[in-house]
């Protein structure tokens, strides 16, 4: 259970009590009736990072009853200010009260992970950052729902697991596919063997980030670039290098992500593995496109597996975000979208001695019954860093050109030391894992 929250429960009350109507009235929420819980039994969550990402968190944390918002982090002046601000005009609304006022805001994530009262956070800075934050966050007590992709390179995603398992935190890798039902019952089947022994994975994701040399502009009034930077190289400011657009932005940019292949990597690698059984392990062997054998990144695992990061599968046609060839059949599937080939194979129920998955009941309420029952949840540290690792992987083979050579227990690139380089960065004074 997580800490009891005296210091929120008592700014809760004292912003719900300022503007009653009668002194002795107070809210049915405030005393845990009409299907709230009480303040002092409910979540704290504090917001770091509130982009694209954050601010689509937002709304789904402000109404989940046993959760209550209580500071938002951000380098940007202004989305602090507004996210407040949203955050206190919902409480006040949700709890009959004219004023609500318990949602501090902060520029240093460092003094929001330093309040006792805050239980967990929301990471959803740009990639660059997760780690950093993450490690921070276990070390004050904190549990985690960290944005995918879960780190900027391969060590940081270890040192994670590592961190998370020491200090005994729950954290919830951002890949929420696994908590969709189409994705679970595509792995089911595979791993139930109804396309027979599974042979070949297609995953169609877009393609590695890129060095950018952009111009310098005037950093906007209110934004700390600095701190935004923070372990990435020194840059000058230019909007596109931090804006949260998918056509460009950081996303496309080496120093602070991997690009589509680590952003919708995260979601569909991931679920490969899944339909593999591969958590906690990977591939062995990696081959970028050579123009003669290869046209297309290729992954071998021990098992025989090939995976593909191709947008097409011979015989198939376009892929639909995940294909999975076996010996008696196809899967193909998708958000919102799931296909067998023959159709029967996804109309025939799972019996008792078929694969049962993880089934969740939402990736933030798994993760939030993951916080009270301090089980793993379904998208644990473990399996995002295993996930993305695969990810990375990949973009390095991209980035050098040349194969690799993978021990997925000892977490090494094999016989190259020049690849082994990328499989961590330096990162800029003063911040350090």
């Amino acid at each position: 259970m997580p800490t009891t929250n005296k210091v929120s429960r008592r700014l809760f009350l004292k912003g719900a009590t300022a503007a009653l109507a009668a002194p002795y009235f107070v809210p049915a929420s405030a005393l845990g009736r009409s299907g709230y819980i009480p303040p002092s039994e409910r979540i704290t969550v504090g917001f770091i990072g509130i982009g694209n990402m954050g601010g689509g968190h937002l709304h789904g944390f402000l109404n989940d009853k046993q959760l209550q918002i209580v500071a938002a982090c951000d380098v940007n002046a202004n989305k602090r200010a507004s996210t407040r601000k949203r955050v206190e005009e919902h409480y006040a609304e949700q709890r009959q009260a004219g004023t609500f006022k318990g949602c501090a805001e902060y520029n240093e994530f460092e003094l929001l992970l330093a309040r006792p009262d805050i239980d967990a956070v929301l990471v959803a800075t740009p990639d660059h950052w997760h780690t950093i934050i993450a490690i921070a966050a276990a070390r004050a007590g904190k549990d985690i729902y960290c944005e995918k992709p879960l780190t900027l390179t391969v060590r940081e995603a270890w040192a994670m697991v590592d961190a998370m398992r020491r200090y005994g935190r729950v954290l919830q890798t951002g890949s929420q596919q696994r908590s969709e039902g189409s994705f679970r019952q595509a792995c089911e089947l595979v791993r139930s063997g109804r396309i027979g022994k599974l042979q070949r994975i297609y995953v169609n994701v877009g393609m590695p980030s890129e060095e950018k040399y952009l111009p310098e502009e005037k950093v906007p009034e209110g934004f700390d670039w600095n701190r935004w930077l923070g372990p990435a190289p020194w840059q000058p400011y230019n909007s596109e290098r931090c804006s949260g657009s998918y056509s460009g932005g950081w996303r496309r940019v080496r120093d602070y992500s991997g690009g589509m292949m680590t952003d919708w990597g995260a979601h569909h690698f991931d679920i490969a593995q899944w339909g593999m059984g591969m958590d906690g392990s990977g591939p062995v062997e990696i081959i970028p496109p050579d123009g003669k054998d290869y046209d297309t990144l290729t992954y071998k695992y021990p098992s025989g597996v090939v995976m593909y990061h191709a947008s097409k599968a011979e015989g198939h046609g376009p892929v639909n975000g995940i294909l999975c060839v076996g010996s008696d059949g196809r899967i193909e599937v998708n958000r919102g979208y799931l296909r067998t080939w023959p159709d029967e194979i996804g109309r025939t129920p799972l019996g008792a001695n078929d694969v049962h998955l993880y089934r969740s009941p939402g990736h933030r309420e798994d993760w939030v019954n993951c916080i009270r029952n301090r089980q793993r949840p379904i998208c644990d540290v473990l399996i995002g860093a295993s996930s993305i690792t695969v990810c990375h992987l990949g973009n390095i083979a991209y980035w050098l050109g040349r194969p690799l050579k993978w021990d997925p227990a000892r977490k090494e690139i094999i016989g190259d030391s020049e690849a082994s380089r990328w499989l961590d960065r330096p990162k800029r004074a003063p911040w350090r894992l």
